[in-house]
């Protein structure tokens, strides 16, 4: 059985259409950064801006690493808003905080939520490895017990299949933007016909197919997030090579 077609971007939804949309590599770790804290660390949230950067620039359970400054996630904070992903908390008039709705964007219960917030923060990994980071959130006893969460989620599009079902098989989210989804599918198709092995001619290492093409607005918005955090990164490279040159004209 070939793996469930990924969410089509620019497609007429019907009128039972879910909420959620594809978005970027920025907006997908901001939104992931708030499930997991609201499951992991539930007495410091909601998240301030300064806490939810310090959130997606940590160095463990985050792939890949990003240097976001506080500008880029507030940026994608509003895209969020706008779509009805994230919404503002005024506590005591004093700090804005931030929390996320993606049980209503989703339309997922709460083992559902652990294991797209695993991929959003991850991306495409095995279910071996899912079941594993996903039950620090929510109890997922076994890949048993993980396999109708992973059925349900397929069924509404959120979860696809990279690899056929058996040991070691690949999932990964359905939120990426048409031309993530292509990178993605030639890195598995690379991963699973090296150089000088020609693809199996019976399919049986099929990967998922991308989605069909966004409109012209929608992929350069999303070009545009992926240019903002690769610039993010640099500035913030640049930030810590300024404080270590500062550092040693102070030592000397």
């Amino acid at each position: 059985m070939l793996p469930p077609d990924p969410p089509a971007a620019h497609d007429t939804p019907p009128q039972d259409a879910p909420q959620w949309k594809p978005v970027g590599p920025v907006p997908r770790r901001v939104v992931g950064v708030l499930v997991e804290k609201a499951k992991t660390t539930p007495d410091a949230y909601p998240l301030t801006l300064n806490s939810l950067t310090t959130g997606c620039n940590q160095k463990s359970n985050r792939q890949p690493q990003m240097h976001l400054s506080a500008d880029t996630v507030e940026e994608a904070l509003e895209q969020l808003r706008n779509l009805s992903a994230v919404t503002e908390v005024h506590s005591d008039g004093r700090v804005v905080k931030y929390r996320h709705r993606m049980y209503e964007w989703l339309d997922v219960d709460k083992q559902e939520l652990a294991v797209m917030a695993e991929l959003l923060l991850r991306g495409e990994q095995t279910v071996g490895d899912l079941r594993a980071r996903a039950a620090r959130m929510e109890p997922i006893a076994d890949q048993a017990a993980l396999k109708p969460i992973l059925d349900s989620l397929m069924q509404k599009k959120l979860v696809v299949a990279l690899t056929r079902p058996g040991r070691g098989q690949i999932v990964t989210h359905g939120l990426y933007p048409p031309e993530e989804w292509t990178k993605l599918s030639q890195q598995q198709a690379t991963a699973a016909h090296p150089a000088g092995n020609s693809p199996d001619p019976g399919g049986s290492s099929r990967t998922a197919p991308p989605p069909a093409k966004a409109s012209h607005d929608d992929t350069l918005a999303q070009q545009i997030d992926v240019l903002r955090a690769e610039v993010a990164q640099l500035r913030e490279m640049l930030h810590t090579l300024q404080r270590q040159m500062e550092g040693r004209r102070e030592s000397q």
